[in-house]
């Protein structure tokens, strides 16, 4: 995202238009002043308007930020996103009015959204490859994460109840990566059953067997 300069009575407010142009906060930007304002004649005539230089900081979760906000733009939806970050994992929220289109059918459209947000959080650093310094982008909506894990481990828990009633394996229906792990989690201390891993993304799915 380019630099933008930015005129108006006080430097104050250049700044405050500038970031909502750039839909950023003033932690998320760097700010030169080019022009301080100054009166004219008597105060009236030949007064000059302040000017700001506006630079986003080179973030890369800013950069995603950013990108998925131009998306959403683009899909007609009118969003905010929260983001918090503990180590190499990045939580980004959207928070807005009928998100549902954006997290789609079982999350499909949030899970494409999440695979181009990882990619943007690490191409500039040449990072796509897997090591201890790459991004790792969680994008959830409406508690959507949430509420998915819990039908999850819902749906583990019956699925392991049949394997043990009726003996013969249950094959679950294809799972990112995410989604599996919540499934392998549920059942890792049920000594009864033995979950397992079978496929190619993004056609891979859990097994669900006698231990």
């Amino acid at each position: 995202m380019n630099s933008i300069e930015i005129s108006a009575r006080t430097v104050e407010e250049a700044i405050r238009m500038a970031l909502k142009e750039l839909n950023l906060t003033e932690n998320e930007v760097n700010v030169e002043v080019l022009d301080e304002p100054s009166k004219g004649f008597w105060g009236i005539l030949g007064g000059k308007m302040a000017k700001v230089k506006v630079t986003p900081q080179i973030n890369p979760l800013l950069d995603t930020k950013s990108f998925l906000l131009n998306v959403t733009e683009k899909m007609g939806l009118d969003v905010e996103i929260k983001i918090s970050q503990e180590n190499e994992y990045a939580r980004m929220e959207f928070v807005g009015k009928d998100l549902g289109i954006l997290i789609g059918r079982r999350g499909d459209t949030l899970d494409a959204l999440q695979y181009l947000a990882n990619l943007t959080a690490n191409k500039q650093n040449n990072l796509l490859e897997k090591n201890t310094d790459r991004l790792r982008i969680i994008l959830d909506a409406e508690d959507y994460r949430q509420r998915r894990e819990e039908t999850l481990t819902k749906l583990a828990y019956k699925m392991a109840d049949k394997v043990n009633k009726t003996g013969r394996k249950v094959v679950l229906e294809p799972m990112n990566p995410q989604e599996r792990r919540i499934i392998h989690t549920a059942l890792q201390n049920n000594e009864a059953v033995q979950t397992i891993s079978e496929g190619t993304e993004p056609f891979r799915r859990i097994i669900i067997k006698e231990a």
